[in-house]
């Protein structure tokens, strides 16, 4: 299964998406990164230091560029704003949150090209999470990240 289907199934999941948002909104994570992360270790992939470097730096080209700047149009948007009607603004906001989408099924689509063939059997999800959480920042959110391995469909 290619790694949108995945991910899509797999963020539906009870308590994926929660425990995605927690990562992305109270530890600087990227809950697609994640994902991919989360997708190579069921898949049997193990990608070395250097992929994991070159799926960081796309992660954050697209997000400090296109993801990141809709989603806070997006949330903006969620609020009722004066002296705008509902109705336009709901509309816009909905619009804005279908690119945003978009924007991370491109950005999915980028990590998979990526990511290298598979090479054996799946390995813990917590493995691949830590390892690329590591690249991505300073700080391992090792709680949040075992939230989500734990979240995630076998």
């Amino acid at each position: 299964m290619g790694l949108w289907d995945w991910a899509v199934a797999a963020y539906w999941a009870p308590g994926v998406s929660q425990a995605c948002l927690a990562l992305q909104d109270d530890h600087d994570q990227n809950a697609p990164l994640l994902l991919w992360s989360a997708w190579v270790a069921a898949t049997g992939r193990r990608p070395d230091a250097e992929t994991l470097e070159a799926v960081c730096d796309t992660a954050r080209a697209w997000d400090g560029v296109v993801v990141a700047p809709l989603r806070a149009m997006r949330r903006t948007l969620k609020a009722p704003v004066p002296d705008i009607d509902d109705g336009p603004r709901e509309t816009i906001r909905n619009r804005v949150k279908a690119l945003e989408l978009e924007a991370e099924r491109h950005l999915l689509e980028a990590l998979e090209a990526l990511a290298p063939e598979p090479t054996g059997a799946p390995r813990p999800a917590i493995d691949a999470l830590a390892a690329t959480a590591r690249v991505w920042a300073p700080v391992t959110p090792r709680p949040a990240l075992i939230r989500l391995a734990d979240a995630l469909p076998a």
